[in-house]
């Protein structure tokens, strides 16, 4: 365990550092599993709005997390995007919190070991990009000072990616919008051809291919996947 601190100033180094978008956010990611007391963190952008994307994440149990709420549009991270205030749950399983996505939690619960999560939106002013999401195996809050120590890295990384955001000159040309970053670009190409075989509008299109995916007990990569190889194809029957 590092002291109170040393997690801003790992990510002010990695920021010195100069690291391109993809790279910039694991090494984000990692900073806060490293220094605080949790197990995996995921980055997602534009989380409250359809075309929401994981940038980053540390494992496959953060990435799976960030699959659950992006399918069934629930859960902390979703909460924490839309009202713009940290979510704590310190036990997935326990929580009086959860009842507010019952689904999700049922998930996790199934899924996963995961019991404690921490959505922290990453915001500065009026701008909100996304969510820092930390996950533990061990159920409880952090303790206040790893708690304050959170905020303030989510506070970091939110300036890191608006310094991205607004430097033509970064890595390969490519901004944190460009939806050829991160693993929603499948979904997005998936939603366009459910949306022409509908005759829907887009927001329609990845409500349906989501309902598919909770009645199939699914993730909605998994269906958009089923779509673009055509093994799926989307009529007015299809459930």
């Amino acid at each position: 365990m590092n002291d109170r601190g040393d997690v801003v100033r790992a990510l002010l180094a990695i920021a010195r550092d100069g690291f391109a978008d993809h790279e910039l956010a694991l090494r984000i990611c990692r900073a806060c599993v490293d220094g605080l007391d949790v197990d995996g963190a995921a980055i997602s952008l534009l989380t409250a709005h359809p075309t929401r994307r994981t940038l980053a994440s540390t494992d496959p149990t953060a990435d799976l997390l960030e699959e659950l709420q992006f399918t069934l549009n629930e859960g902390a991270c979703v909460e924490a995007a839309t009202t713009g205030a940290p979510v704590i749950v310190a036990d997935v399983r326990e929580s009086i919190e959860v009842q507010r996505w019952p689904v999700f939690a049922a998930e996790v619960a199934a899924r996963s070991d995961v019991r404690a999560l921490f959505a922290l939106p990453l915001q500065w002013g009026a701008v909100n990009l996304g969510v820092l999401d930390l996950y533990r195996l061990a159920p409880g809050v952090l303790p206040p000072e790893q708690m304050r120590e959170a905020l303030s890295s989510a506070d970091t990384a939110a300036l890191m990616m608006l310094g991205h955001l607004t430097d033509p000159g970064d890595g390969d040309g490519r901004g944190w919008l460009d939806p050829a970053v991160g693993n929603r670009s499948e979904i997005h190409q998936a939603t366009g051809m459910v949306l022409v075989q509908l005759g829907v509008d887009a927001p329609e299109a990845l409500a349906r291919m989501r309902g598919h995916a909770f009645v199939h007990g699914r993730l909605l990569i998994e269906v958009a996947r089923d779509v673009i190889s055509r093994r799926l194809v989307f009529t007015e029957g299809t459930r």
